[in-house]
């Protein structure tokens, strides 16, 4: 089990590698798609954290940008 896979619930196995994530010096960088789909920001400072204010645990507010993306 690796060290943030807590975070991801029981479906972190079922998530498709090029959406869900991409692989990057051996860690899985979840793409912006993805944590739009979970629904909160985790607080671990994700590189395509789409939640404002950033790395803000339980944060639901997307980004406006990325709001209008998704709706």
């Amino acid at each position: 089990m690796g060290m943030f896979d807590h975070l991801f619930g029981d479906s972190y196995d079922n998530l498709e590698e090029g959406k869900d994530f991409y692989l990057h010096k051996g860690y899985r960088v979840m793409t912006e798609s993805y944590l739009v789909r979970r629904g909160y920001c985790c607080s671990n400072g994700c590189k395509h954290c789409p939640y404002s204010p950033k790395a803000q645990k339980g944060n639901r507010k997307l980004r406006p940008d990325i709001a209008k993306k998704y709706q």
